[in-house]
């Protein structure tokens, strides 16, 4: 790391002075009452930015970038490979309809701190009903739209909505995704009950639709602006539902002031993006990359945004992602490394990149799960642009480590994601939780306060926040991972320490897919583990022990078990593989031994806990893993 340069600063006096200097930063933000406080630590660990501070994110988002003339810009490209259609939105024409939308919902009840639960396919009324939400104050939840709708249940529950916005379904390559039944499903075993059910009809997919649901366009058409409400910097401006090791899912809570600045400033430093220029953030508005940096970062720093309903493969071949840059004149694509796994599966010399002038792009962007070298270095060599690795959390909101392209771009090390951001004081503990020298791995963790954007807590759960993220070590926030700074200060991030794990960006518990397998007739016990994926990174593995007389094949089984996973999880677990086994490895206290069983299935060295109960399990365990993983 640098002794002195703009990072150096930047790191320093965030560190040092974080009031200050988040207080410089906030006058990039317009405010309805500018802070005169940034952190208010009256209540730890509940810390809390802008505590006297007002605002409203929408303004943020769109008017003030109309009201100083940018109306006629482009704010939103939606490009569908599904449909093969494209539309493009100005300022002044994403305004009028998202305070339109405020309308609709305002008159259907929705108000100051109501909650909104969003279950929208990758089109252009996702992101008006996100503004629409922030735009009067209230809170949205967006739900990815391949959740299944026992989890789509669970989230309703959670947050308790005043109104549902969907669709009749979304697209996939060869097939359509019925919403609409999920949707009805959910809201049966869901206690809440709200007032009103929005459904966007697209023609692609007609549906029969409960009388009752509202039409997206005709309530729309009908609706008169809505204004915007200024509400408290410390006041929610989303919840982002997570799984937990547990099962059941954590609510991240992210405020409007500390959001509105953290973002705003991440993306001239780390993106070097600002008014104009062209952002991809290939991702899908269900999880917090598309919240960040599909929809508010870009719109904040009045840039143009690409909403992309497609796929990196097969809508139609391996080089629709360059014909996307090429088509609208991308600076930054953001992206995980699944898809460009799955690019260079198809297409491994990048044939397909000739045939389009990506000449304006200045840097590809990745994160959502470790980036491995080969797949570092083959888009390096193939795009001969920064390959920028960084990373960050749903629970952060933004980057934790990146290399600040727009502050003072540094050298890349192939598997890190560089330097900590400013306002990230991140260190590498060992189970003591004291500091372990360089290069050495222990546990990842970030210095309290965490600077703003960052979660506030868990909707509805304090006692969970801290149980889960703060109680591991006293002044810290537990990022989960694990891994080691080296002696530039570099961080690499080697991996998961809990039971979730990371399949295609998409973060799931192997707890809640335990559960599932657990519940056949003929299962008597189970492990779920997260093994590598070439394509995905990670993928789900069940290893059963059979019910002794149980009359069943494991192709039977295995069917039986797919089809129950996509019914309770969701198309997104991408749950395939099932493996007979006689037993589990397991401590003599009974705890099974997931860790070596993962080591054992990634060709890793196994490590043999000295509380194994029987060492010989090992050895047939070993037998199943050869040709199935």
């Amino acid at each position: 790391m640098t002794d002195s340069g703009a990072y150096r600063r930047a790191y320093d006096a965030a560190a040092t002075d974080p009031d200050a200097f988040w207080l410089d930063a906030a006058r990039a933000v317009d405010w309805t009452v500018p802070p005169t406080r940034a952190l208010d630590s009256s209540r730890p660990p509940f810390y809390r930015w802008f505590p006297d501070g007002e605002l409203n994110t929408c303004v943020n988002a769109l008017d003030r970038h109309v009201a100083s003339g940018a109306g006629d810009r482009v704010a939103l490209i939606h490009d569908s490979a599904m449909t093969g259609t494209r539309a493009s939105y100005t300022y002044a024409e994403l305004l009028d309809l998202v305070a339109r939308f405020a309308g609709v919902l305002r008159e259907h009840g929705v108000g100051t701190g109501d909650r909104v639960v969003i279950y929208l396919p990758m089109i252009p009324e996702a992101v008006i009903a996100m503004l629409a939400c922030a735009r009067l104050g209230a809170v949205h939840s967006v739900v990815f739209g391949g959740f299944a709708a026992k989890e789509l249940a669970a989230r309703l529950d959670d947050a308790a909505p005043v109104a549902v916005v969907t669709a009749t379904g979304g697209l996939e390559p060869g097939r359509t995704v019925d919403y609409v039944e999920p949707v009805r499903t959910a809201l049966a075993l869901s206690t809440a009950s709200p007032s009103a059910v929005i459904v966007k009809r697209r023609t692609e997919i007609p549906a029969e639709v409960p009388a009752d649901w509202v039409d997206f366009d005709d309530a729309l058409a009908a609706a008169s602006p809505a204004d915007p409400v200024a509400v408290a910097a410390t006041d929610p401006l989303y919840v982002l539902y997570t799984s937990g090791t547990t099962g059941k899912p954590k609510g991240v809570v992210r405020d409007n002031g500390g959001h509105a600045v953290a973002l705003t400033w991440s993306m001239r430093a780390i993106y070097d993006i600002g008014p104009g220029q062209v952002m991809w953030t290939a991702s899908d508005v269900g999880w917090v990359v598309g919240h960040s940096y599909i929809v508010y970062g870009p719109l904040f720093a009045g840039a143009t945004t690409v909403l992309y309903e497609g796929k990196p493969v097969g809508t139609p071949d391996a080089g629709a992602f360059w014909r996307v840059i090429a088509d609208h004149d991308v600076r930054v694509l953001f992206t995980a490394p699944t898809a460009l796994r799955a690019i260079r599966k198809v297409d491994p010399d990048a044939a397909l990149l000739a045939s389009y002038d990506t000449s304006g792009l200045d840097a590809l962007f990745v994160a959502g799960e470790r980036l491995d070298p080969d797949t570092f270095a083959w888009a390096s060599r193939v795009l001969d642009r920064p390959v920028v690795d960084h990373w960050w959390q749903t629970e952060t909101g933004w980057p934790i480590c990146a290399n600040l392209r727009g502050l003072e771009p540094m050298p890349i090390k192939a598997g890190s994601p560089t330097v900590p951001v400013p306002g990230f004081r991140v260190a590498v503990v060992d189970a003591s939780g004291g500091p372990v020298p360089a290069g050495t791995e222990g546990s990842i963790v970030v210095e309290l306060p965490l600077p703003p954007g960052t979660l506030t807590g868990l909707w509805n759960d304090e006692t969970r926040y801290v149980e889960s993220y703060l109680s591991a070590f006293d002044g810290y926030y537990l990022t989960g991972d694990s891994g080691l700074i080296d002696e530039d200060g570099y961080l690499t991030v080697l991996g998961r320490t809990d039971d979730v794990i990371n399949v295609a960006g998409h973060r799931l518990s192997t707890g809640s897919i335990e559960a599932v397998v657990a519940t056949h007739p003929a299962v008597a016990e189970c492990a779920v583990i997260g093994v590598h994926d070439e394509t995905k990174g990670q993928k789900p593995s069940a290893y059963v022990v059979l019910k002794a007389g149980a009359d069943i094949t494991e192709d039977q089984l295995r069917t039986d078990l797919i089809a129950a996973v996509r019914a309770d999880i969701g198309a997104v677990a991408s749950f395939k593989d099932v493996t007979v086994v006689a037993a589990l490895p397991k401590t003599r206290s009974g705890k099974i031994l997931r860790k070596t069983m993962r080591q054992m299935a990634d060709g890793a060295e196994v490590v043999v806990p000295s509380t194994i109960e029987d060492a010989s399990v090992l050895d047939a365990l070993a037998e199943a893993f050869r040709g199935r993983v």
